[in-house]
């Protein structure tokens, strides 16, 4: 068995925007008299687009629906992304030397029309072969379904897919999925011990991967 797939996560591996989306959806809640609980920002990480909107607007108690939510935030988050794209140093050129060898997919909880912007600033569109959100499956990380969907895409086992993950959720969707999980863990969002002990590799920076520490994997 060999790896012949590596399925990426977006926010966290290739963009840095857990800060930004944590500070939109907060002068967001804001602005409306409200405040994150005491767990939100924990359990938004990974949340699909319909899952957030709705805890913002079911629990936290935004007074918009959740889809009203939605195109709110999004509609801010695309602002941002055209001009101030947070890219982690090295991503895109271990995108580009990771699709040297491998086929590539990519698996994200952020919204698609994000997905799109994302990868056309960082100029990556056509760098993968499939792309998903989980707007797009079932559930949200970390249900598996994102990343068994990629790889049902692909055309390849999730036994022969390598994930590479930053969050908690994600990790657990990953392993969840049944992929080599490599985890590149945050700085400021660092995973919890029970998701970080699913990755088969970790490593600090996700320009120090290499295309043979993949390979390893299986």
């Amino acid at each position: 068995m060999t790896i012949e797939a590596v399925i990426f996560d977006l926010d966290g591996v290739i963009i840095d925007t857990e800060e930004v989306w944590e500070d939109v959806r907060r002068q967001y809640v804001a602005s409306y008299g409200r405040s994150f609980l005491p767990d939100t920002q924990d359990r938004m990480m990974g949340m699909s687009t319909g899952e957030w909107s709705a805890h913002l607007a079911d629990e936290v108690g935004v007074p918009r629906t959740a889809a009203e939510v939605a195109a709110d935030v999004l509609g801010q988050m695309a602002e941002r992304y055209k001009s101030d794209l947070p890219l982690i140093p090295g991503a895109v050129e271990t995108v580009r030397r990771l699709g040297e060898r491998f086929t590539l997919g990519l698996a994200s909880s952020s919204a698609r029309v994000l997905i799109d912007q994302v990868l056309a600033t960082a100029g990556l569109t056509g760098a993968f072969q499939v792309t998903l959100s989980t707007e797009e499956v079932p559930r949200g990380k970390p249900a598996p379904d994102v990343y068994l969907a990629v790889a049902d895409k692909l055309g390849v086992a999730p036994a022969v897919c390598a994930a590479i993950e930053d969050s908690s959720n994600g990790l657990r969707s990953a392993a969840a999925a049944g992929l080599a999980v490599i985890a590149v863990p945050h700085g400021v969002y660092p995973p919890a011990e029970d998701a970080l002990a699913a990755a088969s590799l970790v490593i600090d920076r996700i320009a120090d991967l290499t295309p043979e520490e993949v390979a390893a994997l299986r």
